[in-house]
């Protein structure tokens, strides 16, 4: 049974890692979050140990130490995008290797120093990129990799996930803090095209907003056109008042079904980097690559064939 630290402990995707922690038979010894809104920590680990401070949480993971029964094993990582890099730091320099949510950083300059982190510490960061584990991508990658090496697939991805007046107010409205729409709820999608599609030839950017963002990937197997938005304005009319999200993966004429099958993914994330399989910093520095290009390029007029149908309704 290993010993977990949870950081990040009220956030919305923290009962997620308590459950993997607990279904993979481990322990969660301690947790972290400024707020204290964990009430799901009691139907789940109500034995653990919990702080508000991170001084405090700091130098009891320290004390856990001196006793090789209760010392942690992994750190995970939920905190605010911002916070993942000296969150991490910490978890290496407590001896534990740690598991974290996307992105883990916002530039690869800071993958190189997370590197050397982990030279200097002996310890592994492991980042959760559970579309990898999905039924429905595995069986995409097979059939792309079993088609002609020459055919590049036609690929239009559309996700709009309504957020209302909070967000913006929140952490993930500040860019500064989120590092913005395309790197906060779009990393999940560049880390999956990549997956399926190879290596990342072109990268442009049509239009970038606070609320929205639109562009054109190039892969080795495919052409993206794609549009993220959190605004509710920008779902189709067929949508709008029934359902506050809308995605839409269209592989040349196809429809990627996806919709199911995302509640046992950290789960299974988890039992991989138990088991020696997981997803390390190398694996995370192309989607990391991809976000940092997106985050800071100028929009451009995209050339016929590669503007997502969705940017003219914005002009």
């Amino acid at each position: 049974m290993k010993n977990f630290a949870l950081i990040g402990a009220a956030g919305y995707i923290a009962p997620r890692h308590m459950r993997a922690i607990k279904d993979t038979g481990n322990r969660l010894s301690v947790a972290y979050d400024i707020n204290d809104s964990v009430g799901i920590i009691d139907s789940i680990s109500p034995q653990s140990e919990f702080f508000t401070e991170f001084e405090h949480f700091y130098e009891h993971a320290h004390q856990l130490k001196r006793n090789p029964a209760t010392a942690l094993d992994y750190v995970a990582i939920c905190s605010p995008n911002y916070l993942h890099h000296p969150h991490i730091a910490a978890g290496l320099r407590l001896g534990a290797d740690v598991i974290c949510e996307k992105p883990l950083v916002p530039t690869p300059e800071l993958l190189d120093e997370l590197a050397l982190v982990e030279k200097e510490t002996g310890r592994r960061v492991y980042n959760i990129l559970q579309l990898r584990h999905h039924d429905a991508i595995l069986k995409l990658r097979e059939k792309v990799a079993a088609a002609p090496a020459d055919r590049k697939f036609d690929v239009e991805l559309t996700y709009i996930t309504s957020r209302g007046k909070w967000y913006m107010e929140s952490w993930k409205g500040d860019p500064r803090k989120s590092f913005g729409v395309a790197t906060n709820i779009g990393v999940h999608f560049y880390d999956m095209l990549h997956f399926v599609f190879g290596q990342l030839q072109r990268n442009v950017v049509h239009y970038s907003g606070e609320s929205k963002a639109a562009g054109y990937l190039e892969y080795e197997r495919a052409r993206v056109r794609w549009f993220l938005s959190i605004d509710a304005n920008d779902l189709p009319d067929a949508v709008k008042g029934k359902k506050p999200t809308f995605r839409s993966i269209d592989i040349s004429g196809e429809q990627l079904e996806f919709s199911e099958g995302f509640t046992e993914l950290h789960t299974t994330s988890y039992r991989e980097i138990l088991a020696g399989r997981g997803y390390g910093l190398a694996d995370a520095r192309h989607c990391i690559e991809t976000v940092n290009v997106i985050r800071t390029a100028q929009p451009v007029r995209g050339a016929a064939g590669e503007v997502h149908p969705f940017v003219a309704r914005l002009a």
